[in-house]
């Protein structure tokens, strides 16, 4: 299997589990306790058809949408994920030029090992930037100052990681960061030898963002869990994300949002977008689907501000319902992972180009022309679905 057999998320999720050392990726590929939540962030799709409308002029597709103040050539952009150095040694480098190629956002997360002034050089597409809180307040700051020297376009704070979720796969497997050799690891690093390789004749693995502000930065010696526990603020609250919002100043989303409650004083906090999200299943196992939370969250305040799902996302069709419910895009993690983990940048620019086709084609055979014509009306939940 190579990435000419690769026609969707999954087979570049299979040819991924070809190519990267198991641990790797069991990393990507895993959630947290009995992964429940992530398997139900995509099944919740299902519970949900679409209802076309037919003989409509549909020669001229219209995919584009605005979204943290960028108009993006189609509603689908990259989640902002961890250590790209992990899956592949050209890093987030290759993930963001492929963003810039396919006209989309690439979000970069602290937990890059590639830093924001290395991404702001590489490419002039449009750039988010997701920020955790971590206990040194000055760290934080330093983040968000960087950003704007950088020309970032936006900033999301990710509210759902105040510990690191209970990821069963990453103790059987073996996985730690940066990469060992341990018992239970070394067969699958000894099986591949190309990522091995490459891993060690390119550069080292950091955590490009912090590596100059914490020695925890170059020196994570068991987890990346540990770090996530011992750094990240557990007494952050929203005051604490207010003053993220008023320092940046910019477009500015919370994502981890999954209540009314919440969404509601996103709002009265300054902020001008939400990100619907469980982490990817990552974290709180049981918790509600991005996809079942949608439609109550943008009947409260879809009026109010920019409402994005990142959560489940696999197919074309998947957008389109997102976005019929209300949703102004959405975007997703592990799907182009696995393309980044299969293939580099070429790999991570052929998923976007698939699901973009996916889209426009599923917009014609939907009777529409625009991204604004998706509506309630486009959509029905089976009557057996709660």
């Amino acid at each position: 299997m190579n990435l000419k057999d690769c026609n969707n998320v999954e087979d570049f999720r299979k040819l991924a589990k070809k190519k990267l050392p198991a641990p790797i990726f069991h990393y990507i590929d895993g959630g947290s306790d009995d992964e429940v939540t992530l398997k139900r962030n995509t099944d919740s799709f299902n519970n949900c058809d679409l209802v076309p409308n037919v003989l409509n002029d549909v020669s001229n597709i219209d995919l584009s949408t605005t979204v943290f103040g960028q108009k993006i050539d189609f509603p689908l952009f990259l989640s902002p994920t961890a250590m790209h150095r992990l899956y592949h040694h050209h890093g987030e480098s290759a993930a963001a030029k492929a963003a810039e190629k396919m006209g989309t956002i690439f979000s970069m997360s602290t937990m890059s090992t590639t830093s924001i002034e290395e991404i702001s050089n590489l490419t002039v597409g449009p750039k988010l930037f997701q920020l955790y809180i971590h206990k040194d307040r000055g760290l934080t700051d330093n983040l968000i100052e960087r950003c704007q020297r950088a020309g970032f376009h936006g900033l999301c704070l990710t509210v759902d990681t105040l510990v690191a979720g209970n990821r069963e796969r990453d103790h059987k497997t073996g996985f730690s960061t940066p990469p060992r050799l341990t018992l239970s690891s070394l067969l699958s690093f000894v099986l591949h030898p190309r990522w091995s390789l490459n891993y060690l004749i390119h550069e080292k693995f950091k955590l490009a963002n912090i590596i100059h502000m914490t020695d925890k930065g170059s020196k994570i010696d068991k987890t990346i869990m540990n770090y996530i526990n011992e750094q990240f603020d557990s007494s952050m609250n929203w005051k604490d994300a207010e003053y993220c919002v008023k320092k940046w100043g910019g477009p500015f989303a919370l994502k981890g949002v999954m209540s009314i409650e919440d969404a509601k004083k996103a709002i009265d906090i300054g902020a001008s977008a939400i990100m619907i999200s469980n982490h990817g299943g990552r974290q709180l196992d049981g918790s509600r689907a991005p996809f079942d939370q949608l439609a109550e969250i943008v009947d409260a305040v879809g009026d109010k501000i920019e409402i994005i799902l990142d959560g489940g996302v696999r197919r074309g069709t998947h957008v389109l319902k997102a976005l019929a419910l209300g949703a102004k895009a959405c975007c997703f993690g592990k799907a182009y992972l696995y393309a980044l983990g299969a293939g580099g940048q070429k790999a991570v620019e052929i998923v976007l180009e698939k699901m973009k086709s996916e889209i426009e084609r599923d917009m014609i055979l939907m009777g529409c022309k625009s991204v604004k014509e998706l509506n309630r009306s486009k959509v029905a939940f089976r009557k057996n679905y709660k």
